[in-house]
């Protein structure tokens, strides 16, 4: 099985900016932690991380004929990035949305997402265990798909 996990814009600050919200693991350490538990699983995984819209696009785009899932945190793209949207509905790839803290818990406008109706499902509000829970998700997912 092969993974891409997409990381959003800012989330390369990890570690820095609002640990209250966050956490401290920087990014680095979070994407040690999503390689252990894909090994465990046997799974070769890509990470990429960009703040920029259109490379995550080209990103989603490029994962059409070579990956099995994508885990994703579109970050503040969550809420209005039509481009994001439209490129994981343009892709016949399961998509989970991921997220470090309960979108749903803070700021009125964050708890949309434009993301959400073309994945195959969210997870937020668990810290960084919303990431291990996507890769869980991702693995029972790709088992499911016909052949």
């Amino acid at each position: 099985m092969k993974l891409l996990v997409i990381h959003g814009p800012n989330l390369n600050m990890l570690g820095e900016r609002e640990v209250g919200i966050y956490g401290k693991l920087t990014l680095a350490e979070i994407d040690k932690l999503l390689r252990d538990k894909a090994a465990g699983y046997e799974i070769d995984m890509e990470i990429f991380q960009s703040n920029h819209e259109g490379e995550l696009v080209e990103k989603i785009h490029g994962a059409k004929d070579n990956i099995d899932a994508i885990i994703m945190n579109p970050a503040a793209f969550t809420h209005y990035s039509i481009a994001l949207r439209d490129a994981v509905a343009a892709v016949d790839v399961p998509v989970i949305e991921v997220h470090i803290s309960n979108i749903f818990s803070r700021e009125e406008w964050r708890a949309s997402s434009v993301i959400a109706p073309v994945a195959v499902g969210q997870i937020s509000g668990f810290g960084i265990d919303s990431y291990l829970l996507g890769i869980d998700a991702a693995v029972a997912i790709v088992k499911r798909l016909p052949d």
